[in-house]
């Protein structure tokens, strides 16, 4: 399978629920055992606007490959026929690139690059 020739928004889904899987193992391993706080601090990681905020600051670090730059970029750019009502549409398109980049190394068999990444997010918070 080439990973480059899969649509960044078909990417994006798989690299959704990776990430909010990562997401859940550190908040729990982090002591949260009620599920009401739980989700309220998972929506400072999961959500479009936090996935905005932390492919910003990614990139400001300059953690990324060049080729891990191009998925990012790819997937900003991928057209899209609707977003959610609560963000706006490059808000949604920044979210998206993030998830497409998980999703891209996860099919590549790159956990430990997604792990590397992950750390850097929790690391910032």
């Amino acid at each position: 399978m080439n990973t480059l020739e899969i649509n960044s928004l078909v990417l994006a889904y798989l690299g959704d629920s990776i990430y909010e899987s990562y997401v859940r193992e550190y908040l729990i391993k982090k002591g949260l055992a009620h599920v009401k706080n739980l989700q309220e601090k998972s929506l400072e990681f999961v959500t479009a606007k936090s996935q905005a905020r932390i492919i910003k600051e990614l990139i400001k670090a300059n953690i990324f490959t060049n080729d891990e730059l191009e998925i990012i970029k790819r997937a900003r750019n991928t057209k899209v026929n609707t977003h959610p009502k609560n963000c706006d549409i490059i808000t949604y398109h920044e979210a998206t690139s993030f998830e497409a980049l998980i999703g891209y190394l996860k099919l590549n068999n790159n956990i430990e690059r997604i792990e590397e990444i992950i750390n850097k997010i929790f690391t910032l918070r």
